[in-house]
């Protein structure tokens, strides 16, 4: 049982280790296929950039047509920035909360499809403060571009016998923060 849990521990981590070492896949704040829709306004202009690392978590649910589903329930990440060093932290509303406190939370304004099928979709969402002062403060929209995994899985939930499974999916995305200008 300990070299089983040792494996499994030792895989999780080589995982872990391989997604944080990993660089965004474009330069900080731009990606050379963001769509036009997921540009924030022209008086913003980018703050910073951190990348995600967690899951996204789906709980199964009876659908609306009778059947059953897959439902969004929240991220879970950790935030790292460009030196690899923990930052924050994402999850429900969706929040981002910066290691110093400062919290914002975003509300969806624009959504574009991942380059790839597999990929959560592209967002940009509005923002505003949600805590005291610090670096989440003055952010007024959020980018979330570049995504890898997260999304629901394909099987699983298909009868009253899988109502409430939960499953966390994996996912990194590069999230940028913008501020007023």
């Amino acid at each position: 049982m300990k070299i089983l849990t040792l494996t499994v521990l030792v895989t999780i981590c080589t995982a872990l280790g391989a997604c944080a070492s990993s660089s965004p896949a474009a330069a900080p704040g731009a990606s050379a296929s963001t769509p036009e829709a997921l540009k924030p306004p022209s008086d913003q202009k980018e703050a910073f950039t951190w990348q995600a690392i967690g899951t996204q978590n789906y709980e199964c649910k009876a659908s609306a047509t009778g059947g059953w589903a897959w439902v969004f329930v929240a991220p879970e990440a950790e935030l790292y920035n460009a030196k690899k060093d923990k930052v924050g932290t994402h999850g429900a509303g969706p929040h981002w909360t910066a290691l110093d406190g400062s919290k914002t939370i975003g509300a969806v304004k624009a959504r574009a499809n991942s380059p790839r099928s597999t990929d959560i979709p592209w967002l940009l969402l509005t923002a505003s403060s949600a805590g005291g002062p610090g670096k989440m403060a003055p952010i007024t929209s959020v980018q979330r571009i570049n995504t890898e995994g997260g999304n629901a899985p394909a099987t699983g939930c298909a009868s009253a016998a899988d109502a409430g499974k939960i499953s966390k999916q994996g996912y990194t995305a590069d999230y940028v923060y913008f501020v007023q200008r």
